[in-house]
């Protein structure tokens, strides 16, 4: 049993598109406040363009799976455990019913839950040696035509193994917890979401040996947009955050100094979603 935390300040991002949204804010809003917990709500409709000023002592994300990943990008770098309330269809990393909230909060104020510790990638993108974009991801960096899908050239490798040159329909750069994203679309592995390595995919390589790689986190992902391009080509970092890349640009991955913290989200969850939405039913119709 871990050592029951303080709770003083507490942040709530809430994506009111999705129903019982506003009900269950203010349902959090109203306990928080009794037991004395200031409490800053950040609540969009759409795209969220907010970016809380913190530290806090945890933060609520009520949505989907999208709203988990713009929250772990917003309060990562404080250590917060990130409590993932979904409110619509079941998700890999939104895996709290909104019924079950305030027992998973009792049980972890007893220190009686411990958040999974979940690795994000650093994204850096250098343009003739100059950073002109710094983000974090927890799910993947994806690098693809900006328009009708093209095939890109693209030359990766990492401090260590230059894989080489990639003519594909794009690269998908994820983390465990982004390989049940994307990536596993895109022909990927699954990994477990607590391990620490980084998956390499090409989108429909034109050569089939261009295989899915996994890597450890130690490993810098280098990929540099080739001078050759017939067409252009954009960085999406979670599928949320668009970057215009140039021929000649390089985009740095790798793993970033904090993990995201998120509470009741842990391996045997994991698996248990895995095994609905694939419908794992391990007889001969598996």
């Amino acid at each position: 049993m871990g050592q029951p935390p303080t709770v003083r300040r507490a942040l709530l991002i809430v994506n009111l598109h999705k129903d019982d949204a506003r009900s269950l804010m203010q349902e959090i809003e109203a306990a928080l406040s009794a037991a004395g917990v200031t409490v800053v709500t950040c609540a969009f409709e759409g795209k969220p363009i907010v970016q809380p000023e913190g530290p806090f002592d945890v933060v609520f994300s009520l949505g989907g799976d999208g709203t988990v990943l713009y929250t772990a990008r917003c309060v990562a770098q404080w250590q917060v455990p990130i409590f993932p309330i979904n409110l619509g269809t079941l998700g890999f990393i939104a895996a709290i019913h909104r019924n079950e909230w305030s027992a998973v909060y009792t049980q972890w104020r007893e220190g009686k839950e411990i958040p999974s510790k979940r690795i994000m990638l650093s994204i850096k993108v250098f343009r003739r040696g100059t950073l002109i974009a710094n983000h974090v991801a927890l799910n993947d960096g994806v690098i693809a035509a900006s328009g009708i899908t093209k095939i890109i050239r693209l030359d990766v490798g990492t401090q260590s193994v230059r894989f080489g040159r990639y003519l594909s329909d794009g690269l998908i750069v994820a983390t465990p917890t982004g390989s049940t994203a994307y990536s596993v679309a895109a022909g990927g592995p699954i990994l477990d979401p607590e391990m620490e390595a980084l998956i390499i995919n090409p989108i429909c390589p034109f050569t089939l040996s261009n295989r899915p790689v996994v890597v450890p986190v130690f490993e810098h992902v280098s990929v540099q947009v080739e001078k050759e391009q017939r067409t252009n080509v954009i960085l999406t970092i979670d599928g949320q955050i668009v970057v215009e890349l140039e021929p000649e640009d390089t985009v740095l991955f790798e793993k970033a100094p904090f993990p995201a913290l998120l509470v009741a989200s842990g391996r045997d969850v994991f698996y248990t979603v895995l095994r609905t939405k694939l419908n794992w039913s391990g007889g001969p119709d598996a």
